[in-house]
């Protein structure tokens, strides 16, 4: 079975810091772009970054505070996240939206893959 775990999660004063995980296992080809999503109480989920093989990308209310990062061996990707906001309270999601699965042998297949969520939480 392939999935997507986060963790890193937690409570942290404004200011503060924290760094999310996100590690991908199971039977897996190759994974081209990973995504940090992020859904506070009562809003829509929204994108916050993105790191493909050649290029990242942040939501302009993250910018030059938050870092994504990859360690493609491991199938793990990384939020760094600095100078934290009360408005960035939040459930943060990771998700790997083509994510190819399986073996040439037995077969190849795309998947969109979503974790589970892991919640942060900034208040003093």
């Amino acid at each position: 079975q392939v999935q997507l775990v986060e963790s890193g999660g937690g409570l942290v004063q404004p200011g503060g810091s924290l760094r999310l995980s996100c590690a991908a296992s199971g039977t897996i080809f190759s994974i081209n772009a990973m995504e940090w999503y992020r859904q506070a109480a009562g809003k829509q989920r929204e994108l916050v970054a993105t790191s493909t093989s050649t290029d990242t990308n942040y939501d302009d209310s993250v910018k030059g505070r938050f870092t994504i990062s990859r360690d493609s061996a491991e199938n793990t990707v990384y939020l760094q996240m600095n100078s934290l906001k009360p408005e960035d309270t939040a459930v943060y999601y990771c998700r790997a939206p083509r994510m190819v699965i399986g073996t040439i042998q037995k077969g190849l297949r795309y998947v969109d893959l979503w974790g589970q969520g892991t919640l942060v939480t900034v208040s003093s």
